[in-house]
């Protein structure tokens, strides 16, 4: 059903809110009002909601951007518009998908129609609510920020994830040579499934993860001399700078934590790290055990800049969010990922599908690192 402009200042919408952070026990579903349609917005229906690793510690206060007082949780979304106000692009019975900062949990919204895109055709609506944030991360991460290059060797943490999973495929398309990694053995059937071979999965130990990186590596670049013997029985312990032919071009990571230095370690030199979450954080109940997490805080690595220096090593970190008010850039983005024929070579992996009314069972399983691909929210259509 279509609302006339007139009508839809009556309309009532269905939201989960958090009065504030640091509880997940606090997310609450309520029916609120919504006012006017705001001139050159676009009022949306919302069917699927995207899940994101923010939208958890968000909840949890954990969040850097987490807005101040109540919010309504998440990023991303896809439905069908029912009323639009002014000079837009889209009209009423339109499919269409989109980002928000914050207060995608809701049953309907209204939102800015740079923020707004065309479902494209064939998609689901699961699928259009499962694709912006995590692809405009790997390509942000990897083309902007890595300068990846056909050929190179780059490694990727959570493989199996939403994020892993678009960077998998972006690589793919730049015939570059990847060892990827994930948290526990029953994800590799994904990854294998992806085309990788056994040999380029790790299933991460904290304690010998050097020596997994140094295996990964030889069967990447067998004629290599550098991984064998008694470097690889330094397991975790800093390498001097790769030789030239050695070593990780690109390293792709949202966990950080004891997995970080070990792999930086092994990038070569002019190596580039991309660092776009901390993962290593995430707490499994509803609320923060400070204590552990306080412990984890000063446990972070620490880089010596002069070291990186000498080394050619270099990090970048990014929190994507900062798009959100740089629309610009982010089009450009998408831009980019058009023009390459991205979009239409590679649809997001939904694997996991929950009624929106489910929503604090979702992010307490998204919470136990069981998900792989995308968990979405659905709402009946």
């Amino acid at each position: 059903m279509n609302f006339s402009l007139e009508y839809v200042a009556s309309v009532t919408r269905q939201i989960w809110q958090m009065p504030r952070a640091g509880n997940l026990a606090r997310l609450t579903l309520q029916t609120a009002n919504m006012g006017d349609l705001p001139a050159g917005s676009v009022r949306v229906a919302v069917k699927a909601i995207g899940l994101n690793f923010a939208d958890i510690f968000a909840c949890l206060g954990l969040y850097s951007a987490t807005p101040t007082g109540s919010f309504i949780p998440g990023l991303e979304f896809a439905g069908e518009v029912v009323a639009v106000s002014g000079d837009v692009h889209f009209r009423p019975g339109q499919l269409a998908m989109g980002v928000t900062r914050f207060g995608a949990y809701a049953s309907m919204l209204d939102i800015d129609q740079r923020y707004l895109w065309p479902l494209p055709s064939g998609w689901s609506l699961a699928e259009g609510a499962a694709w912006p944030v995590q692809a405009l991360t790997a390509w942000y991460a990897l083309h902007e920020l890595g300068a990846v290059k056909p050929g190179q060797r780059v490694l990727v943490h959570s493989a199996a994830g939403g994020v892993g999973l678009h960077a998998l495929a972006m690589l793919r398309d730049q015939s570059c040579l990847v060892t990827a990694t994930i948290g526990n053995a029953a994800k590799k059937s994904i990854l294998l499934a992806q085309g990788l071979a056994a040999d380029q999965i790790i299933v991460r130990e904290k304690r010998r993860f050097g020596v997994q990186l140094d295996r990964a590596l030889a069967a990447l670049c067998p004629s290599t001399s550098a991984f064998s013997g008694s470097q690889s029985e330094q397991s975790n312990a800093r390498l001097p700078a790769m030789p030239d032919n050695d070593g990780y071009d690109l390293i792709l990571d949202g966990i950080a934590g004891p997995f970080f230095e070990p792999a930086f370690n092994r990038l070569r030199p002019a190596g580039r790290y991309i660092l776009f979450g901390a993962a290593n954080f995430m707490n499994t109940g509803s609320r923060v055990d400070w204590l552990k997490t306080a412990w984890r805080y000063l446990q972070r690595p620490r880089l010596d800049p002069v070291a990186m220096i000498s080394d050619n090593r270099s990090l970048m970190a990014f929190n994507l969010i900062w798009l959100w008010s740089a629309v610009d850039q982010m089009h450009s983005l998408l831009g980019a990922m058009d023009e390459s024929g991205y979009r239409n070579r590679y649809r997001p992996l939904v694997a996991h599908s929950f009624d929106f009314q489910e929503a604090p069972a979702a992010l307490r399983f998204f919470q136990s690192g069981q998900s792989v691909g995308k968990v979405v929210l659905q709402l009946s259509v």
